[in-house]
């Protein structure tokens, strides 16, 4: 039998539509004006289509060799950095989750960490920490300084919770050591968590671009975040000089309006496109591994 929508169901439909509309103007009037021309975009005549269709920032920044280089990075980035935070969690989350007279230094493991979720050394400390490892201007520079999420764990660790002590205490009976019963009983059990923090440690790696400015000097190991963030359009006199009556007519057609507009389109596709694909996990994974005690 449907359910009938009473008048509060109208009013919570009503506050998610305002929201889901609040979220995507954003996002339509940047594409908008991306695609507009640099006059429209300067006088503040672009709302939600383009005016005097353009796409000369597009392909200004598809013709960067440093784009696709630093995108490279970023992709290495997501992978290796993602991977480990996932797999730490679930190692971490694994002991935590244990009760006090199982693992009896559960609470004091619980709060350290919680601890330094709430404060940290602090930006030179961090600096200084990585330069004293040699690890300035590597890929790891930007890895490992947040390799343990402690709030992914915290997700992980209360869906952890919510497992039947039963389906444990059988494996032991049969002789499984505490890594099998990990990763052949509690992780496939896990899968809409760790989809979930998966898509967290991804969106988190890919974002970032303030630590690539400390910690990367050379211009091809950036990041794309580090990158388009440093990327303005500059049309001086000097440059001018070295370019084509071609090459100048084409980057007259853009301004650093319509510019940046295109860097924050661009660099959101890849996050994008990846969301669909653990969308139907992330509800899942953040409400079971929140509510559970």
């Amino acid at each position: 039998m449907v359910k009938r929508l009473n008048f509060v169901d109208y009013i919570i439909i009503a506050v998610i539509l305002v929201m889901t509309v609040s979220c995507l103007i954003p996002i339509v009037n940047t594409i908008a004006i991306s695609l507009s021309d640099k006059t429209s975009a300067a006088l503040g005549r672009v709302y939600f289509w383009p005016v005097g269709f353009n796409a000369q920032a597009y392909k200004e920044i598809m013709r960067d060799q440093r784009f696709f280089d630093s995108f490279m990075v970023s992709v290495l980035r997501v992978i290796l950095g993602g991977s480990l935070n996932v797999f730490l969690s679930i190692l971490l989350a694994y002991p935590l989750s244990k009760s006090a007279r199982e693992f009896p230094m559960r609470t004091v493991y619980a709060w350290f960490f919680v601890f330094t979720m709430l404060f940290n050394g602090g930006l030179v400390p961090n600096f200084l920490l990585i330069k004293n490892l040699g690890q300035m201007d590597t890929i790891w520079a930007l890895v490992l300084p947040g390799a343990v999420n402690v709030f992914n764990t915290l997700i992980l660790m209360n869906f952890y919770k919510g497992i039947p002590k039963s389906l444990e205490e059988a494996a032991w009976v049969d002789g499984a050591k505490p890594f099998y019963i990990l990763f052949r009983l509690f992780v496939p059990l896990a899968k809409a968590s760790i989809a979930t923090i998966a898509l967290f440690s991804c969106v988190n790696h890919w974002n970032a671009f303030f630590d690539g400015k400390i910690y990367i000097n050379t211009p091809a190991k950036q990041p794309l975040q580090t990158y388009m963030q440093s990327l303005t359009f500059q049309l001086s006199l000097s440059a001018i000089q070295n370019l084509t009556p071609e090459e100048i007519a084409r980057k007259l057609e853009m301004s650093n309006i319509t510019f940046n507009a295109s860097k924050a389109i661009v660099s959101m596709i890849p996050i994008v496109a990846i969301y669909p694909f653990l969308q139907k996990y992330f509800v899942t994974g953040v409400v079971m591994g929140a509510v559970k005690e």
